[in-house]
């Protein structure tokens, strides 16, 4: 039995595990060996890719008509927290890649989808808009220009994407997203960071670059969808959001999973009873345990909300969209602090590089630095539960 989570559900009426949540039980171990090598590499290594490839997680979000899972949301949010148990960079690029693909998934022409993800090695990565990008319109496409940073996963991707700014006839300003191969850029190695070094988030450049109408799109426009299903009405945004709360929760897992271990067979220096023994520290765990526990069925428990709106056919309302952000800004915020704890917990020893917490807690440090758990959201989520008017941004 899980000492964290208590039992699977089991007997008449239990639903089984997906199957993608078991394979992803199953590489844990594989990640977790593979941790130092990950951050040494600042890149998933051959092997790491190869499992994760060969389970086809990079394909969870895509429709099934296409071959992809089309996970629920909160499926999806499960598997990230899975991986991230084992290696966080390699949860990282999983969200960020699976989240790309039905990104552009819901807006191309499933054609165009097919050929561009036609088999499990088919990632896209992509970085944040730039303003000074440029796309100028030619025949049958665009010719666009620009280097975009923060592309999780781009050393092992064949698909590069790029959102550039472009104003609209009716005088409004939208990212209009273009996709092609990865060959075709300039790869700026200029990822040299904290933590989520595996991640390989370079930076890359075009110049003059043309791309086919057929393989841009303006995203989250709900008259351009191409898939029907209900997953398809939520925006990348918000799929983002709650995908990377799942990580920030996977981990503080693996940290708490490792502080644990330590706490039944350590005995401090100085100290006159074991770490395990102590009453101090079994309170301080089990308050820790909880407020993991918590941050999870929050967060499970907001998309599911979200997603019973979305199975009865419609779009999701403002206020769902609000619950989910809110959940999300708040989940990646305490799985961190837990993080952070955990890792003050586990005392001196935790500082070496031969013990299991110090890239842990590097690697949540810098997760808590993205714009999905910035404290902004809250800001935004408070004025609208007050009703007062406001230009949204990610929801």
């Amino acid at each position: 039995m899980d000492p964290i989570t208590g039992p699977e559900p089991a007997g008449p009426g239990a639903a089984p595990a997906h199957p993608l949540i078991e394979r992803a039980r199953g590489l844990v171990p594989l990640l977790d060996s593979a941790g130092p090598r990950i951050e040494a590499a600042r890149e998933l290594p051959p092997d790491v890719l190869d499992a994760l490839f060969e389970a086809d997680l990079f394909r969870a979000l895509l429709p099934r008509a296409l071959g992809g899972a089309e996970l629920a949301p909160r499926v999806f949010v499960e598997l990230t927290e899975t991986i991230a148990r084992g290696d966080a960079s390699a949860a990282w690029c999983l969200c960020q890649g699976a989240v790309s693909a039905m990104s552009v998934a819901t807006y191309l022409a499933p054609a165009v989808v097919a050929e561009l993800f036609d088999g499990p090695r088919a990632v896209l990565a992509w970085g944040a808009r730039h303003d000074r990008a440029r796309a100028v319109a030619v025949e049958g496409g665009h010719r666009i220009t620009g280097q975009w940073g923060f592309a999780s996963g781009s050393r092992h991707a064949r698909l590069l994407g790029a959102h550039i700014p472009i104003a609209q006839p009716d005088g409004t300003v939208r990212d209009r997203t273009f996709v092609f191969p990865r060959a075709s850029a300039r790869i700026v190695d200029d990822w040299q960071v904290i933590g989520l070094r595996g991640t390989g988030s370079d930076s890359y450049a075009v110049e003059d670059l043309f791309v086919p109408l057929s393989r841009s799109c303006v995203r989250d426009d709900a008259t351009a969808r191409t898939q029907p299903g209900p997953l398809y009405r939520l925006n990348s945004h918000l799929m983002y959001a709650a995908g990377f709360a799942g990580v920030a929760l996977g981990i503080a897992r693996g940290l708490l999973d490792r502080l644990l271990a330590l706490a039944r067979d350590r005995r401090p220096r100085g100290l006159p009873m074991p770490m395990g023994e102590n009453p101090a520290v079994q309170g301080h765990l089990a308050r820790l345990v909880a407020r993991w526990r918590a941050a999870r069925a929050y967060l499970h428990g907001t998309v599911a909300e979200v997603w019973a709106e979305l199975a009865q056919g419609c779009e999701p309302s403002l206020d769902r969209r609000m619950a989910l952000r809110l959940a999300a800004t708040h989940v990646i915020n305490e799985a961190t602090e837990v993080s952070v704890a955990a890792y003050r917990a586990a005392g001196t020893g935790a500082v070496l590089e031969s013990q299991p917490f110090e890239r842990r807690f590097r690697d949540a440090c810098a997760a808590s630095q993205h714009l999905q758990g910035r404290p902004e959201h809250y800001e935004m989520v408070g004025r609208h539960l007050l009703g007062r008017e406001q230009e949204t941004q990610f929801v």
